[in-house]
C-alpha cells in the first residue's frame, strides 16, 4: 500500500486506519506542517518518505521500491485562502503532484488500482443550493478548487491515455471534514481550539455559509470500500464518488460552532470577521447516492456525533490519553455503527 499525504490530517487516520487492518503502508508526504502533528502522535512506523510530490524522480523511486499493489494519493495543498497566497504552488502540488504520481504508477507492475483523493470544491457552483452528483460539470472559481477540479480532468486523461484495460484509476471527492488532530490553518475546528486555548472567541468569514460536514473516518471508510471494489469488481466499479455526509448533517459554520462550544461550556463561542476575505460558496452539498447504489456505503454519524466525537477526541489529547489507543478506539466504535437512513 503507497499512501501520499501521510503525515496530514486525513492521511495519518488513513495510516493508522490501514495499518490495523494488517496493511504494510509506505507514506509519502512533505513533514507535518503543524506542531503538535496528529502525524506524530499515531503514525507509528510505517515506511516513510518526506519528500516533495512534485519531485519526480523521489516520487518515482519510493513507488517502484514499494511495489505497491494499491496507491491512495491524498498529497495536496488543501487550504482555499493559502490557494490565494500562493496560487501557481497550489496548482504545482495539486496537479503537477497528480500527474507526477500517475505517471511513476505506470511502472508498477503488480498496480491493482489507484484512488486520487480530490474535493466536493471540483464542481463549477453558481449557489443554486441543490446536491451535486458526479456528472455535474467541474469548475472552481478560487485556485484551490480549480486545481482540484484540473487533478480530476487530468486523472480521466490518464485513465483513457495510459490505463486503458490496465489497472483501475478512480477519484472520490468529501466535504468539510472534521475529526480529531487537525491543528491546520483556516480550518473551523482548529481555529476553534486555538480560540479555546486563548480564552477567546472564534472569528468566522462566513458564518451563515452552508457545508456538508462530516467526520473524517466517514469519507475514510468510503475510500477503503471503493479501493476494494474496483480490486475485487474493476468493471463494475465508478470511477468518481462522492461521499458525503446526512443531508440532516448541512449546516451552517455558526451551527457548528454553536454546537462544538456546547462541548466546552459555551466556549469559544464565535463573532464575525468584519475583515475583507476571499469569496467563498454560499452554499456546498454532496449527493452520496452513487455511493449508496454501488458500494452500499451509507454515513454513519450526524453532525452532533461527529462534533461531539472530535470534542472527546481534543479532551483526551489535553488530559495526556495515549492518542494511538484513543484514535483506535474511535475507529473501532465507528466499525460497529448502523449506517444512518434517510
Amino acid at each position: 500500500m503507497f499512501l501520499t499525504g501521510h503525515t496530514g490530517f486525513k492521511g495519518a487516520w488513513m495510516s493508522l486506519w490501514l495499518r490495523r487492518m494488517g496493511a504494510q503502508v509506505t507514506g509519502y508526504s512533505l513533514a507535518p506542517h503543524t506542531d503538535p502533528s496528529l502525524h506524530d502522535l499515531v503514525g507509528g512506523k510505517s515506511l516513510s518518505h518526506i519528500a516533495d510530490i512534485r519531485d519526480e524522480e523521489k516520487i518515482r523511486a519510493a513507488l517502484l521500491g514499494s511495489d505497491a499493489q494499491v496507491v491512495i494519493h491524498m498529497a495536496a495543498q488543501a487550504l482555499v485562502r493559502e490557494s490565494y497566497r500562493d496560487p501557481l504552488a497550489t496548482y504545482a502540488t495539486n496537479v503537477l503532484g497528480t500527474g507526477i504520481v500517475l505517471q511513476a504508477c505506470r511502472a508498477l507492475k503488480h498496480l491493482q488500482c489507484v484512488l486520487v483523493v480530490t474535493s466536493d470544491k471540483v464542481y463549477e457552483n453558481h449557489d443554486e443550493g441543490r446536491p451535486f452528483v458526479e456528472s455535474d460539470r467541474l469548475g472552481g472559481h478560487d485556485p484551490y478548487s480549480n486545481s482540484k477540479a484540473c487533478a480530476e480532468l487530468l486523472t480521466g486523461s490518464f485513465r483513457d491515455s495510459f490505463f486503458e484495460g490496465g489497472p483501475p484509476i478512480a477519484s472520490v471527492r468529501a466535504g468539510n471534514v472534521i475529526g480529531g488532530g487537525d491543528w491546520s490553518q483556516d480550518r473551523l475546528i482548529p481555529d476553534c481550539i486555538r480560540a479555546l486555548e486563548a480564552n477567546k472567541p472564534v472569528s468566522l468569514r462566513f458564518p451563515d455559509a452552508v457545508r456538508p460536514w462530516q467526520h473524517v473516518l466517514e469519507p475514510l471508510s468510503g475510500y477503503l470500500a471503493l479501493a476494494q471494489a474496483l480490486v475485487q469488481t474493476p468493471a463494475g466499479a465508478p470511477r468518481a464518488v462522492n461521499f458525503g455526509p446526512n443531508p440532516s448533517s448541512f449546516c451552517t459554520v455558526r451551527e457548528v460552532v454553536d454546537t462544538f462550544s456546547a462541548r466546552f461550556s459555551g466556549r469559544p463561542g464565535w463573532q464575525r470577521d468584519a475583515g475583507v476575505n476571499p469569496k467563498e460558496a454560499a452554499a456546498l452539498t454532496l449527493s452520496s447516492a452513487l455511493a449508496q447504489s454501488s458500494l452500499q456505503w451509507h454515513p454513519r454519524l450526524g453532525v452532533g456525533e461527529s462534533l461531539a466525537w472530535t470534542a472527546d477526541w481534543y479532551q483526551a489529547h489535553a488530559a495526556g490519553e495515549d492518542m494511538v489507543k484513543f484514535s483506535e478506539s474511535q475507529i473501532v466504535r465507528y466499525q460497529s455503527l448502523p449506517a444512518l437512513r434517510v
